[in-house]
């Protein structure tokens, strides 16, 4: 297990890097994103670091975070207003900007235009999935949702962002308010489908501060780490003002079982290492003067 609390965030980073970079195993992998690697250059291979626990003081507002962060805007912010927005949209409109996207994300989405997944729709699943025979439909912003059907489990109705909102309200120092991305129809990939990098997001109000454990099965350093912790950072502090006695973000700890990169970034990889460690000795040297 790789543990990293106590540093500056670049600190963090910068030491990630340099581990992925000298440190990380190799490993072969016959799918990405439940597409096959073959006659992928340079993405069969990935370095690996396992079991990676970052522990971050989150900012209080909201320009610190992205300034902390630097994450891929605008697309972040107008994706997190998705994910918060109280819609199970699918697709979400902003997937047309993300900055990674190839052929408009032909390889992930079926004949309709959809994802197997969305954000938006694990955190507001109660009415995602139904129909427009059932439902009404939203054209406008492409998704659909019904005020008389919500998704059930094998005992309960679904929950969603806003019953762990409430939860928070009227019991404060609850173990309880976890919110999943990952669902038991993701389990195994039985029809092949991708599945979400993120399993969840637990939250704990603590010494009048919010605190966040956000778990992960996997994380591309390049292409998601900054994005994954900026959007997490944001949440934390939007349940935290939501709530009756808004309360401020304290810690945000993520537990990543794989981070890694592809074979083929490790040119880049190196670059953006020496990058970070150049800014880091600059930001030491004016220190000590």
């Amino acid at each position: 297990m790789i543990k990293i609390r106590g540093s500056s965030f670049e600190g963090i980073m910068y030491d990630l890097g340099q581990r992925l970079n000298s440190s990380a195993e190799r490993v072969n992998s016959a799918t990405w994103q439940s597409q096959s690697t073959e006659g992928r250059s340079g993405m069969a291979v990935t370095w690996e670091l396992e079991d990676v626990s970052l522990q971050i003081a989150v900012p209080y507002t909201l320009h610190q975070m992205a300034m902390l962060v630097e994450p891929n805007l605008p697309w972040t912010d107008e994706h997190f207003a998705e994910r918060v927005g109280g819609k199970p949209l699918n697709p979400p409109p902003s997937n047309k900007i993300w900055p990674y996207q190839q052929a408009g994300h032909a390889e992930h989405v079926d004949n309709g235009g959809r994802f197997s997944h969305t954000y938006p729709e694990r955190f507001w699943p109660k009415h995602a999935g139904h129909g427009p025979a059932q439902c009404n439909q939203d054209a406008a912003v492409g998704y659909t949702y019904c005020d008389f059907q919500v998704n059930r489990g094998i005992r309960y109705d679904y929950g969603d962002l806003d019953d762990v909102l409430s939860l928070l309200d009227r019991d404060p120092a609850t173990r309880q308010a976890y919110l999943p991305v990952w669902f038991p129809e993701d389990t195994g990939s039985v029809e092949g489908q991708r599945v979400p990098c993120s399993l969840g997001y637990q939250f704990r109000i603590r010494n009048e501060a919010i605190n966040c454990t956000y778990n992960l099965r996997s994380c591309d350093y390049l292409r998601h780490l900054r994005d994954d912790i900026y959007m997490a950072m944001r949440l934390q502090h939007w349940v935290g003002q939501q709530l009756k006695s808004p309360v401020p973000p304290g810690s945000l700890t993520l537990n990543i079982g794989s981070l890694h990169v592809f074979d083929g970034d490790q040119p880049t990889m190196g670059r953006i290492v020496e990058e970070m460690r150049l800014k880091l000795s600059e930001r030491l040297m004016g220190a000590m003067r």
